[in-house]
């Protein structure tokens, strides 16, 4: 059964907008059965770990309570670290983005007290806090909960753990009883049902069932990166394994755009598929990418639902999941039908404590990995090319070819070495950059036999249209419009193709036109 979509709650449109914003299409497990009955006002506990989606849970339908023209505390979130408390607040912010007069404020211990009692005088809806520094701000009386509805204990068995059961109860007693009190935690021992007993009101338990996982022919690996390295790293990957067929990941479809935009202008044959795209487009991008023109798919978690591919060679996980289950999902696309596959997962910054999470829910290893030097990318083409000789070498018939090598070197006093090396250089360089015309018109994945699928910088937010494409096409290059082929607009960019004993002639024409203004960049779709 279908997962029920955020557009179907009950919350501000505010709320629904922030989040169609963050790109998310669907709710997670535990956010669908926990959040309708949250926001009925039912005291919840659920059993849900770190990277479940479990902070918009509890975050949706606080802040779709929190009344914004009263300035004071109205929900308060208790967590057992700052690194938590200060994720936390960020994520709740994000979901206020458009509810501007809601103020969400993180209190803990190492920053100074002073800021914070200024940040909490200005007016604060929402405090985000440790145990020990709730403490502090309660006995100086410099934070007043007469007027807090909704309270949160997130990760309450790791706040146990430390030590903070008496600091928890005194600040739950310190709380009208009439407020809504939400519990999630990991593991459910005897304390936490001990609390649940205690402080909740006929709470709802939910649990989310996990499906087991067998990656025993999958080879996981994990490589720590910074935002604005990731898709360089990705191609070095894609040029190192160089797999036929791959998918990857991203959590919204803002990313999958993104993320394509910037595969095809470095000459992959990439393409997106996500939620928002109309039915036609959709079945356009599958087919081209079960028949192969389409290498590297591109995809949010709710598309990727359906797809029915044996022969994934590898899946990057180029955000990483928000659910333990989205990563099982995920790799299993690959090492089907009794194949080997590969899985590659890149983490930013606190993400490594998240993929802690991964690895315990699959038991697995998923091995940190170097990330990939230009020379490694350099040495792999080397040896892929050496693998191709050894064939041809092996095939034989090279009688002819060694007749002409012989009066190369004896005409020009090279070594048959000198020759060697100067192919393999000029081999690399071919291959790096795609220097040939005919190369560059060999296969651009064009959809109709006799066509070459040109690209062209510019899309839908400089306003162009199929008109405009085809009046330049026709115009500069003077072939009659009624060649002109499948004409696909994206945002950024646009596909056109026309035929390829006349392509070589619009590129030169196209040199240095403008088109709504800008002048554009035209050159054939073609792979590195």
């Amino acid at each position: 059964m279908d997962r029920i979509q955020f557009q179907e709650l009950d919350i501000r449109k505010e709320i629904i907008r922030a989040i169609a914003d963050m790109g998310f299409e669907e709710m997670t497990p535990i956010q669908a059965k926990a959040i309708p009955i949250i926001l009925e006002g039912a005291d919840v506990v659920g059993q849900a770990q770190t990277g479940t989606g479990k902070t918009a849970t509890f975050a949706i339908p606080i802040l779709n309570k929190i009344d914004p023209k009263l300035k004071k505390p109205q929900a308060l979130i208790v967590c057992p670290t700052r690194e938590l408390a200060i994720q936390v607040a960020d994520e709740i912010r994000k979901l206020a983005k458009f509810l501007s007069s809601i103020k969400v404020l993180p209190i803990y211990g190492g920053q100074e007290i002073a800021k914070q009692i200024r940040s909490l005088k200005s007016g604060v809806q929402i405090i985000v806090g440790t145990p020990g520094r709730i403490m502090d701000h309660m006995r100086r009386k410099t934070v007043k909960f007469d007027q807090i509805h909704s309270v949160v204990l997130d990760e309450a068995d790791e706040m146990l753990d430390m030590g903070f059961r008496e600091d928890i109860e005194t600040i739950l007693s310190g709380i009208d009883e009439n407020r809504q009190t939400l519990l999630f935690s990991a593991t459910m021992p005897k304390p936490i049902m001990d609390l649940t007993k205690e402080y909740q009101r006929d709470p709802e338990t939910i649990r989310v069932i996990r499906k087991e996982l067998t990656v025993s022919n999958i080879t996981q690996y994990y490589y720590e990166v910074r935002p604005k390295n990731k898709v360089e790293v990705l191609s070095r990957l894609l040029d190192i394994y160089n797999p036929k067929i791959s998918i990857v990941f991203c959590n919204t479809k803002k990313g999958v755009d993104e993320l394509v935009e910037e595969l095809q202008g470095r000459g992959y044959f990439a393409d997106g598929l996500h939620g928002d795209m109309k039915q036609t487009m959709r079945d356009r991008v599958m087919k081209s990418f079960r028949n192969g023109r389409t290498e590297i798919l591109v995809a949010t978690d709710v598309a990727a639902r359906g797809i029915d591919v044996d022969d994934v060679d590898a899946v990057f996980n180029y955000d990483l999941p928000q659910d333990e289950e989205y990563y099982v999902h995920r790799i299993g696309r690959t090492g089907r039908a009794g194949k080997s596959g590969m899985a590659f997962t890149f983490v930013v910054g606190r993400e490594v404590y998240k993929l802690r999470d991964i690895k315990r829910y699959c038991k697995a290893k998923i091995k940190v990995q170097p990330i990939p030097s230009l020379n490694d990318v350099t040495e792999q083409r080397v040896v892929k090319l050496f693998e191709h000789l050894d064939q041809i070498i092996e095939d034989g018939k090279l009688d002819r070819y060694i007749s002409m090598i012989d009066d190369f070197v004896n005409e020009k006093d090279y070594t048959a070495m000198d020759v060697a090396a100067a192919f393999l250089a000029d081999q690399l360089i071919r291959t790096e950059y795609g220097n040939s015309k005919q190369d560059e018109f060999d296969d651009t994945g064009a959809e109709e036999e006799g066509m070459v699928r040109l690209f062209i910088n510019v899309g839908k937010k400089q306003n162009v249209r199929p008109g405009d494409v085809l009046g330049a096409i026709a115009g500069e290059s003077g072939i009659p419009g009624k060649l002109v082929g499948s004409i696909d607009i994206h945002d950024r960019y646009t596909f056109v193709e026309v035929p390829r004993d006349v392509a070589e002639d619009v590129l030169d024409a196209m040199k240095n036109v403008k088109l709504k203004g800008k002048t554009i960049s035209v050159e054939p779709a073609n792979h590195k």
